[in-house]
């Protein structure tokens, strides 16, 4: 295909592909004899909208997608690739002074958080970001003496154990690394967001059983005339917002899990 055809597949713009191409994000395509133009095949579609995922919905920087997508076509380890998929999410990364400040000792929510994963028997590397993040929420917590710790957290810990083989078994069946790849963006960027709305769903769900005990609430509910603030649908996503959340696809089946 044209590159005009490949930015209409793809819905990013001629100019933004020219740039990946530039940056070597993505690969060159395949020249033919007419004169400054080139043929892009089904990889380059697939890897384009890796890429449009990773800077688009999730804003990772340039470096952060060339490091993915160098493990992709250098490492070949599905782990390595998973580990550098989380650590490169801007909720888990560290600014250096970050680094610096906690390179002298753990504070004691980052040692709350050590014991927790000891607890739980989970192997992860000690610099995982993932454990300053939960140090930094026990410290919060600590601060206004809200009487949850590390003990507290557990029951949460078991839930996520068992999220997290779902994650896993999500990345079995995938046919090569690229689309190991985005099953590894799936399930461990995008699939967030779905979490987190599912358990306020939850929540919004066991508040409405066990708190809404006032005179006539169980009638509004089922007359779908609860005016409580958690009865209220949520805003609207912006239209632009919406659009960004489309589904990578590879085919027209290599991404449906089983």
């Amino acid at each position: 295909m044209k590159i005009s055809e490949l930015s209409r597949r793809s819905g990013v713009s001629i100019p933004t592909i020219k740039y990946y191409l530039r940056d070597g994000l993505l690969p060159q395509g395949q020249l033919t004899t007419a004169a400054n133009q080139a043929d892009y095949g089904e990889e380059h579609l697939r890897r384009l909208r890796l890429i449009r995922t990773l800077v688009g919905v999730r804003g990772l920087s340039v470096s952060a997608v060339r490091e993915i997508l160098g493990a992709i076509t250098v490492e070949g380890d599905l782990h390595q690739i998973f580990g550098i998929v989380i650590d490169a999410r801007p909720a888990t990364k560290l600014r250096n002074q970050d680094r610096e400040e906690t390179a002298g000792g753990d504070t004691e929510g980052v040692s709350d958080a050590r014991r927790l994963i000891t607890e739980m028997g989970w192997e992860v590397s000690p610099d995982t970001a993932a454990i300053q993040t939960l140090g930094e929420v026990l410290d919060a917590l600590s601060d206004v003496d809200s009487g949850i710790g590390w003990q507290s957290l557990l029951p949460y810990a078991r839930l996520t154990d068992r999220i997290s083989e779902l994650d896993v078994k999500q990345m079995n069946g995938a046919s090569d690394l690229l689309e190991l790849a985005e099953r590894a963006v799936l399930v461990s960027v995008l699939l967030e967001p779905a979490l987190l709305a599912l358990r306020r769903l939850a929540q919004e769900d066991k508040s409405a059983r066990l708190f809404s005990g006032s005179p006539g609430g169980e009638r509004r509910r089922e007359t779908g005339q609860d005016s409580s603030p958690m009865s209220r649908p949520a805003a609207s996503a912006p239209a632009e917002n919406a659009a960004s959340w489309e589904p990578i696809r590879s085919g027209p089946s290599s991404l449906e899990w089983k």
